[in-house]
């Protein structure tokens, strides 16, 4: 991902306390990576959303595959670990909206209910699992009554590893003859913490032994939080780009914990940005807070903007944009992503990756 030339190559310190808010942290120091080499890709890029959840079961290796072979320039896993230790790949440690876990009966005493970031869920939790037995389940369509079409593959794969899904970034790159990134999130940092899970460690350590732990790599880490961010860069060794996502609603975890008071929509005032531009790369949004005025305060900080997540549906689309009165019929989704393209942004995240291939063609075309 190409880096602004706003942005200095070598950015200045932060503190962590600076960071915070002025929670008592000890200060340590955070260089961002350096500017972000030319992988190839287009500007605007176009991120598969844990592959091509519109067409298949969100990540699973056929999700991923269809979304490079649909001409995505970067596909998404989410992280999180198993009892063991292994990180797999799953939108949230519950899995019972993502696998067929509650159809096995040897794990029906493992349901349970978890408070996690604030939101109680109840069901079976990755945590829960080693890795031996989460192979015995199979991956199924999270969002069934949306996506029906999507069921007829329900079963088909087990759940993946963050490190077979670095392997099938580079088979897919070295096939179709063009560098596949991968922008792999580190989901509930504080959570995982909290039960004694170091979830940073593991993927650093699993960058390294793939060899992608370099600022040239085509790797972005993300997360939700602000603390592991920083510390990834200070602590653990992190040399890859970064983003910090926000949500419309909400605040980190980590504030949170911290008693910070800061919202998401705080973080992204312009001096918040200039602040997180000091140990990240990219802003990731949501896609109802890009504004014109947003990407401009961004880029002016020296921050990509790369907004989450386009979805073809009736029922995620704003209401100008649907068709009809059928939440599962496809909406104008492609002019919906060239209005976003408009405003400036540097990538967009897509469930339907051809959709958003396209839409940025059309963007340059003009």
């Amino acid at each position: 991902m190409t880096q602004r030339s706003a942005a200095p190559s070598r950015r200045s310190v932060l503190t962590a306390s600076a960071v915070l808010g002025g929670l008592a942290v000890v200060p340590v120091t955070a260089t961002a990576a350096s500017a972000a080499p030319d992988h190839g890709w287009p500007t605007p890029f176009v991120v598969g959303h844990r592959g091509a959840s519109a067409y298949r079961p969100e990540h699973t290796t056929a999700s991923w595959e269809l979304a490079a072979r649909m001409g995505a320039d970067v596909v998404e896993p989410d992280l999180v670990p198993t009892k063991d230790g292994v990180l797999v790949c799953r939108h949230e440690p519950e899995i019972s909206g993502t696998t067929d876990v509650a159809d096995h009966p040897e794990f029906a005493d493992r349901s349970a209910t978890r408070t996690i970031d604030g939101i109680v869920y109840t069901g079976w939790f990755t945590t829960d699992f080693t890795l031996a037995e989460l192979r015995t389940l199979r991956a199924k369509e999270r969002l069934p009554q949306i996506r029906q079409h999507n069921t007829i593959y329900d079963g088909s794969w087990r759940v993946p590893t963050f490190r077979e899904a670095l392997r099938l970034r580079q088979r897919l790159s070295r096939e179709l003859g063009r560098t596949i990134g991968i922008v792999p999130e580190i989901k509930h940092s504080t959570y995982f913490r909290s039960l004694g899970f170091d979830v940073e460690t593991e993927v650093v350590a699993t960058l390294n032994s793939a060899g992608l732990n370099s600022a040239d790599a085509p790797v972005v880490v993300q997360s939700f939080e602000l603390t592991n961010l920083q510390q990834l860069r200070s602590t653990y060794g992190l040399r890859t780009p970064t983003v910090f996502l926000t949500s419309e609603t909400g605040a980190p975890a980590d504030l949170v914990a911290a008693g910070d008071p800061r919202q998401y929509a705080d973080l992204l005032i312009p001096s918040a940005l200039r602040e997180l531009a000091t140990f990240t790369d990219q802003i990731g949004p949501s896609l109802v807070q890009v504004t014109r005025g947003l990407v401009d305060d961004a880029h002016a900080a020296g921050l990509e903007v790369v907004p989450y997540t386009l979805r073809p549906e009736n029922t995620f689309l704003p209401e100008q944009y649907r068709d009809g009165d059928d939440p599962t019929a496809w909406g104008h989704v492609l002019d919906y992503a060239q209005a976003l393209f408009d405003t400036g942004i540097d990538g967009l995240f897509t469930d339907a990756p051809d959709i958003g291939v396209l839409a940025r063609d059309r963007f340059l075309g003009r």
